[in-house]
């Protein structure tokens, strides 16, 4: 009975929970420890496999048996490089022969735009510069376009001042032929001769 009402100490059942707790952590960080290396294994499974090795090994064989023979054919190279390809057809089967045609006025075109494409790319940077000089642009020539809407009424009206007045001209003249033909000039005064007289015997 004293055995079975006997408590056990409030400090040695925390320090065996703490204990638990720290294997249980260190248990957990075993497992993160190996999933990091199961990951990395499978990672790298393509690089470290035998299979996968060997082909790389082929792929680099291979490329080296082609760099060998590019060196040993260094001078005629060479010299086909130097040579102009110029004068020289080449083969083209005849059921591309339509796409042919179609991609050589493709390319035409597009050389003939190269230098605007080329110009528009360097513009780019400039685009705001150029589109507040544009914006002033449209206001003088808004501006321009309302002086001559009221220049070109001025000379409307003018034109119409014009016409009245060749429609009057007419009628003026008219009037100075009645009046030299119908209105007599008077006589020359007799004192004029006796002036004349004088001046000549002076």
């Amino acid at each position: 009975m004293l055995n079975i009402s006997k408590k056990p100490a409030s400090c040695f059942v925390k320090f065996s929970r703490l204990q638990q707790i720290t294997d249980n952590q260190a248990e957990i960080n075993q497992k993160n420890l190996e999933i990091e290396l199961l990951r990395l294994e499978k990672d790298t499974a393509d690089i470290v496999h035998p299979s996968s090795l060997a082909q790389k090994c082929q792929t680099l064989q291979s490329m080296n048996n082609h760099l060998e023979a590019v060196l040993k054919e260094k001078r005629s190279l060479r010299q086909r490089l130097l040579k102009p390809m110029c004068q020289e057809n080449l083969p083209i089967e005849a059921i591309y022969h339509r796409y042919m045609v179609h991609l050589l006025e493709l390319a035409v075109t597009f050389i003939e735009k190269l230098e605007m494409h080329i110009e528009t790319i360097r513009n780019i940077p400039h685009l705001d510069a150029n589109l507040k000089k544009m914006s002033k642009a449209l206001a003088k020539m808004d501006i321009l376009v309302t002086e001559t809407e009221e220049l070109a009424e001025n000379i409307l009206k003018w034109r119409e001042q014009q016409k009245e007045v060749s429609s009057c001209i007419p009628k003026i003249l008219a009037e100075e032929n009645y009046l030299h033909k119908h209105i007599i000039t008077p006589p020359v005064p007799c004192t004029s001769k006796v002036h004349v007289h004088t001046i000549n015997g002076k």
